[in-house]
């Protein structure tokens, strides 16, 4: 039998790593919560109503980009908010 190439075995692996993790990630998301309007420009975790993806939020403090952080965390914090405002 022909050697698997590296290449190839590396990604397999990487596939059942991902599959394995899975039921991880799935449990720790429901520990996360969205914050609005405390994330830097350019560090929010996903689009907003005026950018098409992550890290291109225009200003700090945007009120509709937001970050992950963990459940609770959010309304500490100065200007954070579980829902998005405009602008």
């Amino acid at each position: 039998m022909k050697p698997m190439n590296p290449l190839i075995l590396g990604a397999v692996t990487s596939v059942l790593a991902l599959g394995l993790n899975a039921g991880t990630v799935a449990a720790e998301s429901k520990n996360i919560e969205q914050c609005y309007g405390v994330v830097k420009a350019g560090k929010n975790d996903c689009q907003t109503a005026t950018s098409a993806c992550a890290g291109t939020s225009a200003r700090d403090g945007q009120k509709d980009a937001w970050v992950a952080v963990p459940k609770g965390t959010c309304e500490k914090l100065v200007n954070g908010s579980l829902k998005p405002a405009k602008g």
